[in-house]
């Protein structure tokens, strides 16, 4: 059961940087068309310019969509079918995020996360799985987070949005099997940002984006239902899973109390404001937001 990547129309969300970039380099000698989504289409002019200075034939639709408005998401897929575009393959690549204590977070940010998160992958999938299964063929690949096996103060809605996303893709595969479709979540661990982030501490098991996106890509076309890219970090998700409950608390009380100290430390103190930071990956290294 593997997607139809090679000649077929892949619908990449969040293609502007990170690890949907990667994949849009990774498959652009393959298909036949490639549907770049970010927040602003200027971010995605100079990834089309490079990609087609390497595959001159290759079709490459731009399109913004804000996936935190479901009228935006409206948006997209009627310009899809104005266009008369058939996408073959999704990947929602979007895993929004900010840090800080949940009742310090302001409530806009907090439903616009859960738009992004969880809300848009459901409306994307739901739309785009009816035709795969009457055509009997596409996929659906989900980058998301080794948060969804954790307990991650300061990062709560994050942290159950990636469940969401886990639950739903593991219960969705259960259904489309059959079918022929296959479905993959990505429980991505730290990834090496390029450039760095002011202040970045490298944390153990970082893989590069690239990296990250080939063995997503890999464990996508062998038909993995969950991938855990990083030889490091697949051990040690593998292992998290074995230890009880109590252990997953110990070690969130422990981030919570570095959280606190940070918090502490700042110099606008707690309970403030911040502007929206990177996506966060499991501890808190960030990922492909767009």
């Amino acid at each position: 059961m593997r997607p139809p990547i090679d000649n077929g129309t892949v619908l990449i969300i969040g293609a502007a940087g990170g690890i949907g970039r990667e994949l849009a380099r990774l498959l652009s000698p393959r298909v036949r068309t490639l549907v770049l989504v970010a927040r602003e289409v200027e971010a995605l002019k100079a990834l089309r310019e490079e990609l087609l200075l390497r595959n001159p034939t290759l079709g490459v639709m731009l399109r913004a969509c804000r996936l935190d408005d479901p009228g935006a998401v409206d948006d997209l897929f009627a310009h899809l079918e104005r266009n008369f575009v058939r996408v073959d393959v999704l990947i929602n690549n979007a895993d929004h995020s900010s840090s800080g204590l949940y009742a310090d977070e302001r409530w806009k940010r907090i439903e616009e996360l859960v738009h992004a998160n969880v809300l848009a992958p459901a409306m994307l999938t739901h739309r785009l799985l009816g035709p795969m299964l009457e055509r009997g063929r596409g996929g659906i690949l989900t980058i998301g987070s080794g948060a969804a096996r954790l307990f991650l103060p300061g990062a709560v809605t994050f942290a159950a949005t990636q469940r969401f996303l886990d639950g739903f893709s593991e219960s969705l595969r259960l259904e489309v099997k059959d079918a022929g479709i296959p479905v993959t979540f990505v429980a991505a661990g730290p990834l090496a940002m390029e450039p760095a982030l002011d202040e970045e501490v490298t944390p153990f098991f970082q893989l590069s984006l690239r990296q990250c996106a080939r063995e997503s890509l890999a464990g996508f076309e062998r038909g993995e239902a969950l991938v855990y890219p990083g030889l490091g970090h697949r051990w040690m998700m593998r292992l998290l899973r074995l230890l009880p409950r109590s252990f997953k608390r110990g070690l969130g009380r422990l981030a919570l109390g570095g959280l606190r100290r940070k918090l502490l430390l700042s110099p606008s103190g707690p309970g403030t404001h911040e502007p929206p930071r990177p996506v966060l990956l499991a501890q808190g290294e960030p990922s492909s937001a767009t």
